[in-house]
């Protein structure tokens, strides 16, 4: 008897975990994590005044964030980390304004290859209506060319800073 239980709590054991692996992949094909992963290494290309402009992306933390860096060694060098919360993704950008917005990412429909973030909230932004990174639209154009339309919210006005950035060849 004591070995049918085992047996069967065995068995339960195992089909829960693989509904958990399922469920994981199938929040995977749509939060855009995977998107980002292709991402990684070094871009360089122009900031919305025409200047130049570049961009790392690491994967880091076992493979569970991606650390994008803009401009490092520059007096407006920023970071953001993108990772998984839950089914969505999360993203922090530690801004050279010294306030840090997070945002969700929208779920990625079929075939596309444009995250859309949307403003959650912030840490050390003292009034909503003071400067801030407010949304993010990263889009894969191919796999070596990629733009950022960042949205930046100030007394309740916004304006759009574009990038468009190219795959460093090594």
């Amino acid at each position: 008897m004591n070995r049918t239980l085992a047996l069967v709590a065995s068995f339960a054991v195992v089909a829960l975990c693989a509904e958990s692996v399922l469920a994981q992949e199938r929040a995977a094909s749509t939060d855009g994590f995977d998107l980002l992963k292709s991402l990684v290494g070094e871009w360089e290309g122009k900031g919305p005044d025409g200047s130049v402009s570049s961009v790392t992306y690491r994967l880091t933390a076992a493979g569970s964030v991606i650390e994008e860096t803009m401009n490092a060694g520059t007096e407006h060098e920023m970071v953001t980390m993108y990772h998984r919360d839950g089914g969505s993704l999360m993203m922090t950008h530690y801004c050279a304004m010294r306030n840090q917005p997070r945002m969700r990412a929208k779920p990625l429909k079929d075939g596309s290859k444009s995250l859309t973030f949307a403003f959650v909230d912030a840490t050390n932004l003292a009034k909503a209506s003071d400067g801030h990174m407010h949304g993010l639209v990263l889009t894969v154009v191919d796999g070596d060319h990629i733009t950022h339309a960042w949205t930046w919210r100030a007394e309740e006005k916004e304006e759009e800073h574009a990038f468009a950035f190219t795959r460093k060849k090594s």
